[in-house]
């Protein structure tokens, strides 16, 4: 029989140190996207269905093109950082590492892309 003090049973399960720095995160970029969200719905809608000159023509103007970029860097940092908590949770070992590497690959990979394809668009 095992007799353990409750802060030897806890030991190695508690705080990763890291809690309040992602609640930070996440608590901030979900405030940047009450607004974004709604400008996003509007800014796409209007875009949304013209002849490519249209589509052109409206993403060359400032306000959209940066209503989109701010969209698409924001709400895709935030889906991130949420699938690393979920990946963090529930895997474990090397393919915990292998799975955050990728999640943050392809992150980056499609932020890059769009802003990509939003200054061809806009320039």
């Amino acid at each position: 029989m095992q007799f353990l003090t409750d802060r030897k049973r806890a030991q190695g399960l508690g705080a990763g140190r890291s809690g309040t720095h992602h609640h930070w995160q996440m608590l901030v970029s979900s405030i940047l996207l009450v607004p974004l969200v709604p400008l996003f719905i509007f800014t796409f809608g209007y875009g949304l269905g013209g002849t490519y000159e249209e589509v052109l023509a409206y993403f060359s103007r400032p306000f959209p093109a940066i209503v989109m970029g701010l969209s698409l860097i924001v709400i895709t940092l935030h889906v991130m950082r949420e699938a690393h908590e979920a990946i963090e949770d529930y895997m474990h070992g090397a393919t915990e590492k292998l799975a955050l590497v990728s999640v943050s690959g392809l992150a980056y990979t499609l932020i890059a892309a769009g802003l990509f394809a939003l200054v061809k668009l806009a320039l």
